[in-house]
């Protein structure tokens, strides 16, 4: 969860949260990584990556697949709380660190203009934990959250 004062920052959320549910809706939205990087260095410290799915079918025809919404929200829930408790395995972010946000679509996506092209924003030798994935009754989403091990710079 993200609380902050900054209207900047705010923005940023609310454009991103548009923008991405548009995709997610047509079915054009196929990952999102949230990115951490040190403010300094630019070095990307936590690398998360959610991989959807989109039943095509559902999009293109509006057959939705049976699954009540009570079992959404738990499988939601779920994958919430190990998010929450990544805070047992994760390095501590010491510093000042940025974030940002990846999209990846369909190759005929129009893309608003704010946006730009970006590198994958990858770690080397990162420590990788699966998380667990859930499912609507449209996407299915994959979650794997990849940090700096730091253990090899100490060696």
């Amino acid at each position: 969860m993200l609380l902050t004062q900054d209207e900047g920052v705010k923005s940023f959320i609310s454009n991103l949260n548009a923008q991405l549910s548009e995709w997610l809706e047509s079915g054009k939205l196929q990952r999102v990584v949230l990115v951490i990087m040190s403010k300094a260095s630019g070095e990307v410290l936590e690398r998360w990556n959610f991989s959807i799915e989109t039943d095509k079918e559902v999009v293109e025809k509006g057959v939705s697949r049976e699954k009540s919404d009570k079992e959404i929200m738990r499988e939601i829930q779920a994958i919430m709380r190990q998010i929450a408790s990544s805070i047992t395995y994760l390095p501590c972010l010491d510093e000042p660190c940025v974030f940002d946000v990846l999209a990846y679509t369909d190759t005929d996506v129009a893309v608003p203009f704010t946006w730009v092209e970006s590198d994958p924003k990858l770690i080397a030798n990162p420590q990788m934990v699966k998380l667990h994935s859930f499912d609507t009754k449209i996407h299915k989403v994959d979650t794997l959250v990849s940090y700096k091990n730091d253990e090899w710079d100490e060696a």
